[in-house]
């Protein structure tokens, strides 16, 4: 734990706000001199975040700008709450507000929305790594379980705009950037905007050796958004991406091998090759799209709706196995909005939807031999189908008091048949009974700056099919849903010119069938139900400036940001084969993080940013009897930005991470047989890089 003066030293050294501008939005020096008041569409219509009454992190496109731009996770873990881990290039986990327990890689608990799409498919799956990090505009994340309009989750929401929606000329940008250990990443956005379209195109590309051997990783990413306004008030859009990934994965080490020689691949034994004679890693190529139609069909009601289809490829040839998955998903989502008539004393809104998705998947796995496929292990076909109606109604009184109330009916169903070795031919059903999912908040405007805020919800989250049919090519029909109550309150506050802003809440959350990864002895993974964990953290997120913009002098301002995460979550009622876990701190979460971070404007559109990580040790196993250490995160970045000729824009920058030069593991093998726990994170890196916007 790290003491309170020592915080208060790191924040007072290092703390800064992330706010710059994206490469294509380039920083100005003439910026305005106070915030700019952030807005949210996570409720399905915008709003300023300081009424919203609910814990919400956002990104905006100036802050990733900042950012490191090959990857998420360092511009992710800013926001208090969330955690996102690379184990290696490409690899992404990600968890909110809770523990990466479910995950042995990618996303569990969390729903996810391109847009107004989910990319979060029917069976619980997210390929985020999928995505373009610079492709994408900003994001926005709903802390806590939130399923009155998004159906089954447990952890909470992640939002993804793709494109800049008040944009209202035409554009075009092109980047390079390289760096340490072969990194290489390139896009290009054109956006063109007509009387009554606009289209927005992206491509990327990446390629990375990796710091470990075996872990090169090589991305090719192509985005198309196209809006069309057929009325003044009717829009219909046209959203896709097509992602071309392959990583390697070096495996984990324990901690000899860890500390002897972190840039090692995992090495063989005596009964098992290694991680480069059986070359495993990861290819998925996703193929995602939808239609968006929005019309205002009376003054007071609002119609969107959504059609939608994903398909994916997936390859995995692993220690033990060759996994291939070809996985189909179609669905739908529709809402209906209709807004009280305008008025002093109550506003509302009141919203009616519902969302349907099937995901088909073939899931088979072989014997690997050494990277080829071999014999059939195990060849199934599992089906899913999910789909749920909400309802949520929205009041303002006296432009003070905001009310809500919200509903969601959810329904879950999975149909499955073994093809090999069993040769089944009908279809098991295993259906979960309907849930109901309610949300209830509120916020009060105390002072004119000043906004408190409470709620109560309910989180519930099926098993997903990578649970229910893990890599031990056995399907859990016992598997149940997890599922508990969410307590929360909070406040924001900012001063009168809106130069500073904070956000501090409190939460408890009692979740019941917790849903745990282990492993066997063969390296495959297995899910079991826990008795269930409590969950008490707090979070706080300031920003707001040091020295505020101005025209003249050496420094022309200087911005800061502290983002705080305090964690006190354990088990409960959870034992396996005779041994209690219960009051054991949860696996893979850390008891504190902090990251601060400084901005400073310098003469001639010079900047200069630095952000200050702490993360505090972490429990690799439920025994709790292995921590992987805590460690401090030190990165910076320089940039000059200048005018070439009257249309174009020049932003020259360079970045170093991990500048301490620490040795630490970003992204831990939870539970792991053989207590190879570790995944070792690159030491001191740099890059460099260039971006013309006109």
């Amino acid at each position: 734990m790290v003491k309170t003066s020592t915080l208060l030293f790191i924040a007072s050294l290092f703390c800064g706000s992330t706010v710059s501008a994206q490469q294509r939005d380039t920083l100005k020096t003439d910026s305005t001199r106070k915030l700019q008041p952030v807005t949210v569409r996570g409720y399905l219509s915008e709003q300023q975040v300081l009424q919203v009454p609910a814990s919400v992190g956002i990104l905006t496109a100036k802050q990733l700008s900042l950012q490191p731009n090959n990857s998420l996770v360092s511009a992710m873990n800013t926001i208090p709450g969330i955690r996102m881990e690379e184990r290696t290039p490409g690899s992404y986990r990600l968890s909110i507000r809770g523990s990466l327990l479910r995950s042995p890689f990618g996303v569990r608990n969390v729903k996810i929305y391109f847009d107004e799409i989910p990319l979060t498919d029917a069976g619980g799956n997210t390929y985020l790594n999928a995505l373009d990090g610079s492709s994408l505009h900003s994001l926005e994340v709903l802390k806590g379980p939130d399923g009155s309009l998004f159906g089954a989750n447990s952890g909470g929401v992640l939002l993804i705009n793709p494109v800049n929606r008040g944009v209202d000329s035409s554009l075009a940008s092109l980047s390079f950037t390289g760096g340490s250990y072969g990194l290489l990443h390139e896009n290009a956005a054109v956006h063109q905007k007509w009387s009554s379209n606009e289209l927005n195109i992206n491509q990327g590309y990446q390629s990375y050796d990796g710091y470990r051997d075996h872990s090169y990783m090589q991305r090719h990413y192509v985005q198309i958004v196209d809006r069309y306004k057929y009325s003044n008030s009717n829009q219909l859009k046209a959203i896709g991406f097509y992602s071309d990934l392959q990583y390697q994965t070096p495996g984990g080490l324990n901690l000899a091998q860890f500390e002897a020689n972190p840039r090692a691949s995992r090495p063989a034994t005596a009964t098992l090759h290694g991680a480069i004679q059986q070359n495993i890693g990861i290819t998925t190529k996703t193929l995602f799209g939808g239609l968006v139609n929005e019309a205002r069909l009376t003054d007071r009601i609002r119609n969107v709706a959504t059609v939608f289809g994903t398909h994916v490829n997936f390859n995995n040839p692993f220690i033990t196995n060759y996994e291939q998955r070809e996985e189909s998903t179609l669905g739908g989502r529709t809402y209906f909005e209709l807004n009280s008539l305008s008025s002093i004393n109550l506003e509302w809104k009141l919203n009616l939807g519902a969302e349907w998705q099937q995901t088909n998947a073939d899931i088979n796995n072989y014997d690997n031999l050494q990277g080829e496929r071999g014999k059939p292990q195990a060849l199934d076909v599992v089906n899913t189908n999910q789909h749920f109606f909400f309802t949520r109604y929205a009041a303002t009184l006296y432009r003070r008091l905001n009310l809500e109330a919200a509903l969601s009916l959810n329904y879950y169903q999975y149909k499955f048949r073994n093809v090999f070795p069993l040769d089944q031919t009908n279809l098991n059903t295993k259906s979960f009974t309907p849930q109901l999912m309610p949300r209830l908040a509120l916020s009060y405007q105390v002072l004119s700056n000043f906004i408190w805020r409470a709620s109560v919800s309910r989180g519930y989250s099926t098993p997903t099919i990578a649970e229910v049919r893990p890599t031990n090519n056995i399907i859990n029909t016992g598997l149940q849903p997890e599922s508990g109550w969410n307590y929360e309150t909070g406040f924001r506050l900012r001063n009168r010119d809106e130069s500073l802003m904070l956000d501090a809440s409190v939460f408890y959350y009692r979740l019941n069938n917790t849903i745990v990864n282990q492993r066997l002895p063969n390296e495959t993974d297995y899910f079991i139900n826990a008795g269930g964990t409590k969950q008490l953290g707090f979070e706080l997120n300031f920003t707001g400036w040091i020295i505020s913009p101005r025209t003249s002098g050496i420094i022309r301002g200087i911005q800061f940001n502290e983002g705080y995460t305090l964690s006190r979550f354990n088990f409960r009622n959870y034992s396996i084969n005779n041994v209690n876990y219960s009051g054991n701190r949860l696996t893979g979460v850390p008891k504190q993080v902090a990251v601060s971070s400084l901005q400073f404007r310098l003469p001639q559109d010079v900047y200069l940013f630095v952000q200050h990580n702490y993360t505090a040790r972490i429990p690799v196993n439920d025994a709790n009897t292995v921590y992987a250490k805590s460690y401090h995160l030190l990165q910076a970045k320089a940039g000059l930005q200048f005018k070439a000729g009257a249309k174009a824009r020049v932003n020259l920058f360079a970045g170093a991470d991990n500048l301490l030069n620490k040795t630490y593991s970003l992204g831990n093998d939870l539970n792991a047989v053989g207590n190879r726990y570790y995944n070792p994170a690159p030491l001191r890196n740099y890059y460099a890089g260039l971006s013309v916007g006109i």
